[in-house]
């Protein structure tokens, strides 16, 4: 009898589970329907007609997928690619990897600070080589990244530069009968990034650009108030701008430039801004950074009272002369970066061109030492980083480091897995807060704000459009968001959602304001979903 009871009361056990799993999955049914009710709302609108959309949310404790379209095809993902470039940098280079800006010597200093020789400054890749680094040892940015037309950041851009001549000053240099060079044997002044044309190198100061503030005149016809940042003998700006009516469209032209003997710049600078507009900002990617860095440093130099003899260096020597040189006893100066973590942050959350797109390079020339071909070797450590991981490459193409190339493409399913194998390294924590945050921070700062999953979506968000000539419009060709959503229980969820193909006016903001947010929408469909 005890055996029978023992047998009822398992087999009692049983049915109960049965019962709480059936719920369970009657659960989860209705949960997948309401999110799936959510976006298809947002799939039927108008605009997206003839869109194509990619979605999967995977749930991270259980690794059932949630919600899932078109989750295996590719899709152009735009800037959500940077999450691969940096994660591969994080994962390669440790967070508290720092880069070291290095200035030698190549001769000794005599009595009265005469310098005999050349200083040299040795590239090694640091990005932030301008006002960002904050005295409690973070990286400022602006949500709106001012290579894209936002405000730099406060401060003065030429901060590191500066600091590294009063280093010098501070060794006893008073003269340098020598050259000033920057050797960037790491990079050398390469292509131009394809989403905001800035020269990628391996001396990066101010991200390779000059900052312009420009405001209206006082009349129709006056030409506009322009202030540079820095401001630097390097380049010379013609003014072809002017002011125009009130409530006319703001309008800039491509800056032309000009080489002048001494490796300056004259730079033209033409478009109009209406009556009474608040003032509006711009970059214009510099040439050659090399050349930029050396200005800067002889005008910083100047400014310490340090006196140079030579001329400004256009053609750049062979530097395996000079490594001799490049030893404890002649350093005069350093600047050590703070943590990669910092530079991750800035990258992801600013969505930054060229940090990103220098990312595969910097990765094949440090980690892989490999400087006669960096982006080949770049790829070559993230394959082997994404193999080791487990993940099928077939969801996967990838042809820069910015998501600015037509070979980058990713399947959700793939990005969903990526995400996922994230969570279980120990340097998750660095990544994951790394990213921009839902109505908060970063290029979602403006994305739902209002929404209740604000501040609960940590997510990289993507653009990438061309101009549609035959209809006077715009082909947003993708648009992107991929990262983590906490559900308002607690649960965490990777997700993927991308949008390709969508029509839409003439019109910068557009982008943001239909796709982007219908894609933060998307997100945060999980959010209070009941999971």
């Amino acid at each position: 009898m005890r055996f029978r009871s023992q047998k009822t009361a398992l087999l009692k056990c049983a049915l109960a589970a049965l019962g709480a799993a059936a719920l369970s999955q009657t659960a989860l049914a209705q949960q997948n329907s309401a999110i799936a009710a959510s976006i298809q709302k947002v799939i039927d609108r108008p605009e997206f007609k003839r869109s194509n959309f990619g979605i999967e949310f995977y749930d991270l404790a259980t690794g059932a997928v949630i919600y899932s379209l078109n989750a295996d095809k590719m899709f152009t993902p735009a800037s959500t690619t940077k999450i691969l470039t940096e994660g591969a940098l994080l994962a390669k280079l440790g967070k508290d990897f720092r880069f070291r800006t290095a200035v030698y010597r190549t001769a000794s200093i005599d009595h009265k600070g005469k310098l005999k020789g050349d200083l040299v400054v040795v590239a090694s890749g640091d990005p932030n080589l301008s006002n960002r680094i904050q005295p409690d040892n973070t990286l400022a940015f602006q949500d709106e990244d001012h290579s894209y037309g936002g405000p730099a950041v406060a401060g003065d851009p030429l901060t590191v530069i500066k600091d590294l001549a009063k280093q010098i000053r501070a060794k006893g240099i008073r003269r340098v009968d020598g050259r000033i060079l920057i050797d960037t044997s790491l990079f050398p002044d390469g292509p131009r990034e394809g989403g905001t044309n800035v020269v990628m190198s391996s001396i990066m100061v101010n991200d390779n650009v000059i900052d312009i503030v420009a405001k209206p005149g006082a009349k129709v016809g006056d030409p506009l108030s322009l202030s540079t940042s820095p401001e630097t003998g390097y380049a010379h700006f013609i003014n072809h701008s002017k002011t125009t009516a009130t409530a006319t469209p703001p309008t800039f032209s491509d800056p032309e430039f000009a080489s002048n003997s001494d490796g300056s710049v004259n730079v033209t600078l033409s478009g109009s801004l209406p009556l009474g507009i608040d003032p509006q900002t711009v970059s214009i990617g510099v040439p050659s950074p090399t050349m930029f860095a050396q200005w800067v440093l002889r005008e910083s130099l100047a400014a310490e009272g340090i006196e140079l003899k030579s001329p400004p260096i256009i053609v750049q020597p062979d530097f395996l002369a000079l490594l001799r040189y490049y030893t404890p006893e002649n350093l005069v100066a350093e600047h050590v970066s703070l943590p990669l973590a910092e530079e991750i942050k800035v990258t992801l959350k600013v969505s930054q061109n060229l940090h990103a797109g220098m990312g595969p390079y910097l990765l094949g020339a440090i980690a892989g030492k490999d400087t006669a071909n960096p982006l080949k070797k770049g790829f070559e450590l993230e394959h082997a980083f994404l193999t080791e991981a487990n993940l099928d490459l077939s969801g996967a193409s990838q042809g820069d480091g910015a998501g600015g190339d037509w070979a980058d493409l990713f399947s959700p399913e793939f990005m969903c897995h990526y995400l996922a194998y994230w969570t279980t390294r120990p340097d998750y924590e660095v990544f994951f807060h790394a990213l921009p945050i839902l109505g908060k921070d970063g290029t979602l700062a403006k994305i739902q704000p209002q929404n209740a999953s604000a501040g609960h979506v940590f997510a990289k968000a993507g653009t990438y459009g061309s101009d549609d000539h035959l209809n006077n419009k715009m082909m947003l060709n993708g648009k992107g968001l991929a990262g983590y959503v906490i559900t308002k229980s607690g649960r965490k969820l990777a997700f993927a959602a991308y949008v390709n193909h969508v029509s839409l006016p003439a019109d910068p903001d557009a982008a943001q304001n239909v796709a982007g947010q219908a894609l933060g929408e998307i997100a945060a469909s999980a959010y209070d979903a009941g999971l």
